[in-house]
């Protein structure tokens, strides 16, 4: 049972990863756009927070995985 949440975990973290928008690339190191200001709202808000609650329950999941076998 414990593999399965993992895995569910895994895949939303996975997918909430891919939806978050990256405002910086690789033209930023090379002098892209310098300064800029993101404020989150709404369902961009709602992505970025839950991606790092996803990233503690998994990294959780995975100690508790160790502890127990």
């Amino acid at each position: 049972m414990l593999v399965i949440i993992h895995v569910i975990v895994a895949l939303f973290l996975s997918l909430f990863i891919l939806l978050q928008h990256r405002a910086s690339g690789l033209s930023a190191t090379f002098g892209g756009s310098g300064a800029m200001v993101v404020q989150r709202r709404g369902a961009e808000r709602f992505i970025y927070l839950s991606t790092g609650w996803l990233s503690g329950a998994f990294f959780a999941l995975s100690i508790l995985q160790w502890y127990l076998r």
